[in-house]
């Protein structure tokens, strides 16, 4: 695995910027998680995009987060090159429109990269008829989110996971996240990566809202979506065993899992596999 250079000369621009529409009344806890994981392994600049409640709250837990009230979406979206969508954010119809006309905006985009996770994921899966998507689109389904986008039984899904990733990156034109207990990565072009690191400690609420923040931080600085990917899954899974080597697997919280990130990261960079 090999992690994107930082360059000393630089400014917050230089290691890109991501939107993060997240959250809802009874989610805060997945808008902080996903925005604040971004930061930690390395993006510049990140704006937590949701509804006062959700932005109030989450501005009392950082200071290191940028906030952007729902309306103001379309005027600022050129400004990033990141669009993180989806983690607590509700499946209420004035989202479901919100959620639709933003697919269509970004997806006159070239370069933006879009990630869709949870609740994005179950609006996606509802949407009928001719719809166009983001050209550089990551997907993380569990099992169950899959088998709703696929409507496949769960069972199935886990039966035979990279059959049915590589049906969702048909499916979506995208890279797929096929998040189980060994990760399952697949590119546009069909390549396959299985994840090996990560434990039992990660199956707990927000844990999945952190690892999109990982993945979107790391497409900002550059990397392609199959790439970021690979790593973030690996990230993910490595700061869950550093967790757990410290708190135990039963104890790991997802808020937990922000702490850990940069030792997760290191351990990478002490085998000196930085990207040419």
């Amino acid at each position: 695995m090999k992690l994107p250079k930082r360059e000393q000369f630089s400014n917050k621009g230089t290691f890109g910027k991501v939107l993060n529409i997240a959250g809802s009344e009874y989610y805060t806890g997945a808008a902080y998680l996903s925005s604040v994981s971004a930061l930690k392994v390395g993006c510049g600049y990140v704006a937590l995009s949701s509804s006062p409640k959700v932005l109030n709250n989450v501005a009392l837990r950082s200071s290191d987060i940028v906030y952007l009230p729902l309306e103001e979406i379309k005027h600022k979206i050129n400004d990033f090159n990141v669009i993180s969508i989806g983690c607590g954010l509700s499946t209420e119809l004035s989202v479901s429109i919100l959620f639709k006309s933003l697919l269509e905006t970004v997806s006159e985009l070239e370069t933006t990269k879009v990630i869709i996770d949870a609740d994005g994921l179950n609006l996606l899966s509802k949407m009928k008829g001719n719809f166009n998507l983001p050209q550089n689109l990551i997907i993380t389904p569990h099992p169950k989110e899959a088998s709703r986008l696929l409507k496949v039984d769960v069972e199935e899904i886990i039966d035979k996971p990279m059959q049915y990733a590589k049906e969702l990156t048909e499916k979506y034109n995208c890279t797929t996240v096929l998040k189980m207990h060994s990760t399952v990565v697949c590119s546009k072009d069909q390549d396959i990566y299985l994840n090996d690191t990560g434990n039992s400690s990660l199956a707990k609420a927000g844990s999945g809202d952190v690892l999109t923040g990982i993945i979107s931080g790391l497409c900002a600085q550059g990397m392609d979506c199959f790439e970021a990917a690979k790593l973030g899954v690996y990230l993910h899974g490595k700061t869950g065993e550093i967790a757990s080597g410290m708190l135990s697997e039963y104890s790991v919280l997802a808020s937990d899992l922000l702490k850990y990130i940069p030792l997760a990261i290191i351990d990478i960079m002490r085998r000196d596999v930085f990207e040419d």
